[in-house]
């Protein structure tokens, strides 16, 4: 049987087989598919793959292997570059959402969007789509994506953080709904919240879009330490 090597970059090992996360992987020469296609069997998502190498030469996706080539699959370089900073997360990181949200980082989120849903819209809106699904990553009409690591939101976000070029805003959004928050003054929030709290604090700020208001209550050291930690140039 026609064989070809391929290495897969060490932080990229964890996408593989249990098997075959400790050496390289020995895969059939068909002749038919593609490079691309034949990592992605093995389990690496084509957006968490930098470049392929050869024999020691970049190659394209769409290469096709040829007995006893040696190949390099190597991670993208981190942070990358987002011109737009839309994200889409999908419906396992809500959490996520409310931290990047938080940071003010344009994140849309909905609880029942589908497969399907997620890319169209991802393709609409020009974000990036965050996901721990590596099916969802592999489809063709997904223009950009990403693979989350870690299983706690604040791993994911801190993930998310050293992957791409980001400029966080704290505080500048809802963690609700996405809105842009603005200030509101005390006479126009009462109506909304219990008078202890209208007694007790002065500052508010309002989602523009869902209504909801915002004061720095008891949760505000935990909110304010994942802002701290998250942009500790700020």
């Amino acid at each position: 049987m026609d064989q070809a090597t391929i290495t897969v970059a060490a932080e990229l090992r964890f996408l593989l087989p249990p098997k075959a996360q400790h050496e390289p992987v020995a895969v059939q020469v068909d002749g038919v598919n593609s490079l691309l296609h034949i990592v992605e069997s093995l389990g690496v998502p084509r957006t968490e793959i930098g470049r392929f190498l050869v024999n020691g030469n970049p190659e394209l996706a769409g290469y096709q292997l040829r007995k006893g080539d040696q190949v390099v699959v190597e991670a993208p370089t981190r942070p990358q570059a987002v011109p737009e900073q839309r994200f889409l997360l999908d419906v396992h990181l809500g959490s996520l959402a409310r931290r990047m949200r938080l940071l003010g980082i344009d994140t849309s989120y909905s609880n029942d969007a589908d497969d399907p849903e997620l890319v169209e819209q991802a393709i609409a809106e020009n974000r990036v789509l965050l996901t721990r699904d590596r099916g969802i990553l592999r489809r063709r009409a997904l223009p950009v994506g990403a693979f989350v690591r870690g299983q706690l939101a604040d791993e994911q976000l801190a993930d998310v953080l050293d992957r791409f070029a980001l400029t966080p805003v704290p505080w500048t959004r809802c963690p609700a709904c996405n809105g842009l928050l603005r200030d509101a003054s005390a006479e126009e929030v009462a109506p909304l919240i219990e008078p202890g709290t209208l007694r007790t604090y002065r500052d508010y700020r309002r989602c523009e879009d869902c209504g909801q208001p915002y004061w720095r209550g008891a949760h505000a050291e935990r909110l304010s330490q994942i802002v701290e930690s998250s942009t500790p140039d700020r």
